[in-house]
């Protein structure tokens, strides 16, 4: 390895945002280009674009793992494209079922410190260094969310598409939230709390829909998606 090679890595931070290593200045014409690929790149895609996410912890054998597979794999027939976050777990499974059947199958892959290795099912991939950007690429490329069981980066995209649809800053769509056993106490505290203490309305949830079947959750996508 080169001793500059070494040095940059020495200095690299932990942490994006306490990388010292480039101005914050310099660091805006990433962010600008990483917004320049991704738009260049996903305004290709030609036919409407759901973005499924999960757990990238979530094993091959797994039911949920079968279940976005299988999603996946009738969005593509039906003639859509599939987003996901192009790592592994929940991830893999769509972009693997969307390929397999002879789909677009977009992966965003994001670099981070233990994850996440690019998954290889996606025949679309894009790579990003920055969530926001991704996110970004997610939101405005999506016409439909579909939410398999995750952790904290599942629950930050699927509160994210829920602000914006109430802030106005988006259009509303169809978010599907799959796996009844596993989402039913969360829209329960929604409507416990946030809704009956007013500050929420009832409109803020009413796109959110429980479905437990591969079939049902494609077609209540391809009935409420408007292209």
């Amino acid at each position: 390895m080169a001793l500059n090679e070494r040095r940059r890595i020495r200095r690299e931070p932990k942490y994006v945002l306490d990388n010292t290593v480039v101005g914050d200045s310099w660091r805006m014409f990433r962010i600008m280009a990483e917004f320049v690929d991704g738009f260049d790149a996903m305004s290709a895609v030609d036919i409407p674009a759901v973005t499924i996410y999960g757990s990238a912890r979530t094993p091959v054998e797994h039911e949920y793992y079968q279940l976005a597979e299988k999603i996946a794999g009738e969005l593509a027939r039906a003639g859509m494209a599939v987003i996901t976050g192009g790592g592994p777990g929940i991830m893999e499974a769509a972009n693997k079922g969307a390929a397999e059947a002879g789909g677009v199958s977009i992966g965003l892959n994001i670099s981070l410190p233990h994850e996440q290795t690019p998954n290889p099912y996606s025949n679309f991939p894009l790579h990003f260094k920055y969530f926001f950007v991704r996110k970004v690429m997610f939101m405005k490329y999506s016409m439909a969310f579909i939410c398999m069981p995750g952790g904290f980066g599942s629950l930050d995209e699927l509160f994210e598409a829920l602000t914006l649809i109430q802030t106005q800053r988006i259009k509303p769509f169809p978010i599907v939230l799959v796996g009844s056993d596993f989402w039913s106490g969360l829209v329960d505290w929604i409507r416990d709390k946030l809704l009956s203490s007013g500050n929420i309305s009832p409109e803020d949830i009413s796109l959110l829909q429980v479905l437990d079947d591969a079939d049902e959750v494609v077609d209540y996508i391809r009935k409420s998606v408007v292209i």
